[in-house]
């Protein structure tokens, strides 16, 4: 029996369609950071006459990415006609219209309120712990103790009862702009919290008269770089010892010069207006990046530079330069991926930190500033840079400057994925310069074998400059194998 089944054309549109929502996104998975989220916790603590008082803490859980200067925003949407009578720790952009209310005034009324932290001197009476820091927020790799934000907050017309009282919905979370995206609120088990002396716990809502249920919700919310900005935020340029050429940032990578369509789109760093077109832009758009005019149109650029080479070990140096004339970046990270992490040395001038999302693979690291140091990269300017070296330590199994392999992988800056050049533009090895390393380390092949073996006639020869030594012996070697064979 034969079948055959005929699809019309807006059935294989449909078809197309659904395939095309079942398929999750991937844009915020970070396979350096896989697990990194910033997870939003509404513990009820008491009850109201008529709702009830939260404590909200966002903790973010990513490695690297934390949320800086102006801070974050948060926000969401009543299930019913909730107000929020008072809060501590933050306050809301708009109260809304409470003009129902008479004598006691609601501190917002909005049905979709939006909430910003209070800034650092904040008086005692209106904070609480982890409050108050200007909405900026350390990542937990580089800054656990500062890696969450909490507020209070009491809210009216909300019911009394775990089952009257419902979830806020459509969380959204901007730190400062857009990238985040908030998942469903889900019940979870109520946070305990510990008293200051240590000797007191207690924790939120959970049990009525009949029923023990939870009120307490977790929110997650992943980061998209797509998602956050329509170009990309910083790019890597590359040289090496071993050859002239420097490898610069792809041209327009974040974007290309345009001065006769859009003016004041980047600025010239020997311009006598210099000053006064900053300031005069701070004033209308202080967040929006203003950069140095440059090929490339980046706020940030990192350069790789391949230093030097020893007989066992190999040096580089890193340079961050800043070209935005409106950001002092104060919590700035680097993590940057490259095999001979495993093998790092000795750093300088930075904080550093293995990353291993995978265990058993140690090729990623984390880099920041050191404090009171170079913790704080200035604007674009003669002091907006930072620089450290790495000393590695050679595998001989896996160690080469060819094809690129002395190179990053990927780098990131503050969390944000940087634009490296095409491979084929990578400084390359001349060929002179393979051969004669292929000799030195084939020499130090034989040095070592002869040392073993105890022929002390071809050390001499060989460390007095002969590549060859016919009175001691006889002995092979492939270019391909590395094979050394003393008689």
């Amino acid at each position: 029996m034969e079948l055959s089944f005929k699809f019309s054309t807006p059935s294989i549109v449909l078809l197309f369609l659904l395939s095309c929502f079942s398929i999750p996104s991937t844009e915020a998975y970070d396979a350096l950071d896989p697990n990194g989220n910033i997870t939003i916790k509404w513990d009820v603590i008491s009850w109201t006459p008529d709702g009830y008082v939260a404590v909200v803490t966002m903790f973010n859980f990513q490695q690297y990415r934390h949320i800086q200067a102006p801070g974050w925003t948060l926000g969401w949407t009543w299930a019913k006609k909730e107000v929020i009578w008072s809060m501590m720790g933050a306050q809301t952009t708009e109260q809304g219209d409470c003009s129902k209310y008479k004598g006691n005034v609601p501190h917002c009324c909005k049905k979709d309120p939006t909430v910003v932290d209070l800034l650092p001197g904040t008086p005692y009476n209106q904070q609480i712990a982890n409050c108050c820091k200007g909405g900026v927020i350390g990542s937990w790799g580089q800054d656990p103790s500062n890696a969450a934000s909490s507020f209070q907050v009491s809210v009216g017309a909300a019911g009394t009862t775990n089952k009257t009282v419902r979830v806020p919905r459509n969380f959204t979370l901007r730190a400062p702009g857009p990238g985040y995206t908030c998942g469903p609120a889900k019940i979870v088990k109520p946070t305990k919290y510990v008293s200051s002396d240590g000797r007191r716990v207690t924790q939120a809502m959970s049990r009525n008269d009949i029923f023990v249920e939870y009120v307490t919700w977790n929110v997650t919310c992943t980061y998209s770089q797509f998602l956050a900005q329509k170009t990309p935020s910083c790019c890597v340029s590359l040289s090496s010892f071993y050859n002239d050429t420097i490898v610069p940032c792809p041209t327009c990578t974040c974007g290309c010069q345009n001065n006769a369509t859009d003016p004041g789109s980047c600025v010239n760093p020997d311009s006598p207006y210099l000053a006064s077109v900053v300031s005069q832009q701070e004033k209308t758009n202080r967040f929006a990046p203003l950069v140095q005019c440059t090929s490339h149109m980046c706020p940030i650029r990192i350069h790789w530079h391949v230093k030097q080479n020893y007989k066992d070990y190999w040096r580089v140096k890193v340079t961050i330069t800043n070209f935005n004339y409106r950001m002092n970046y104060t919590l700035w990270n680097l993590v940057i991926q490259h095999p001979n992490f495993d093998n790092l040395t000795q750093i300088f001038s930075f904080n550093y930190k293995p990353l291993n999302p995978y265990q058993d693979i140690n090729d990623t690291a984390m880099l920041w500033g050191v404090k009171y140091y170079n913790d704080l990269l200035m604007e674009a300017g003669p002091l907006g840079n930072a620089q450290s070296e790495f000393l590695f330590r050679k595998d001989k199994s896996t160690f080469t400057f060819e094809k690129g392999w002395a190179f990053p992988r990927r780098i990131y800056f503050n969390g944000d994925n940087c634009v490296m050049p095409p491979p084929d533009e990578y400084p390359y090895l001349p060929k002179e310069d393979e051969d004669s390393m292929f000799l030195a380390l084939l020499r130090d092949e034989i040095i070592q074998h002869a040392v073993d073996s105890g022929a002390q006639k071809l050390v001499h020869a060989m460390t007095n400059g002969s590549n060859s030594c016919f009175s001691c012996g006889s002995f092979l070697y492939s270019r391909d194998a590395f094979s050394v064979l003393v008689a």
